[in-house]
């Protein structure tokens, strides 16, 4: 007998369209989070062989003194370098994506969210049973990059050419939050999806993804 799994919604969008926000809406309705990010975050702690295996490709100058990764530095490389970018996603993609089937293994959620930025740009995620992209404005997008990362709008810009095109990531997902007006908005939204998916959910039954 197939072993039952939850229902995953992979979650995406562009740089500073508010996904975070959108998964903290989630969160406090209950909703399990696997945030990709963190995954990966965790997976180069100090020590760890994922760490080891980027400085060996990318440079000793990747570390701080007490030996953890020097994250804005690494962030600097993958988006100005794409091959640099192409080794650190051959080390990290594999690793976070067993990570996640992990997670999602264990779980007793009947659905859940599943948080990745580049979830329609990596073939990491293709086991996303719907893909919910958080939309705004590239000209907010912007805005909120900069204030939020202390950055000049030519190194967001650089971020976004590398991320699918709006219109494409647009297209491509199964259903679409916008997020160009205040939180109210955004947390009626997320509520509307929350009813939705508690409706998809009890209705069907998935089987564990393969590792």
């Amino acid at each position: 007998m197939s072993q039952l799994r939850p229902m995953i919604i992979g979650l995406t969008g562009g740089i500073g369209s508010g996904k975070t926000t959108v998964c903290q809406m989630f969160a406090k309705r209950g909703v399990e989070i696997i945030d990709a990010d963190q995954i990966g975050r965790t997976l180069v702690a100090p020590g760890s062989i994922a760490l080891q295996q980027l400085i060996a490709l990318l440079g000793q100058d990747l570390l701080t003194a007490d030996g953890s990764l020097q994250r804005q530095r690494l962030r600097q490389l993958i988006f100005s370098d794409p091959h640099a970018r192409h080794q650190a996603e051959a080390i990290l993609h594999p690793l976070i994506r067993s990570a996640i089937l992990e997670k999602i293994n264990e779980s007793a959620s009947s659905w859940l969210i599943l948080a990745a930025p580049l979830l329609l740009e990596s073939k990491s995620y293709d086991f996303a049973d719907r893909i919910l992209v958080v939309d705004t404005d590239e000209t907010l997008q912007i805005e909120r990059t900069r204030e939020r990362d202390h950055c000049s709008e030519d190194e967001v810009h650089r971020i976004m050419q590398i991320q699918l095109p709006r219109t494409e990531r647009v297209a491509r997902a199964t259903d679409l939050i916008h997020n160009n007006g205040d939180l109210a908005n955004l947390d009626r939204q997320v509520a509307e999806y929350f009813e939705r998916y508690e409706k998809l959910a009890h209705a069907r039954q998935y089987t564990t993804p393969g590792l």
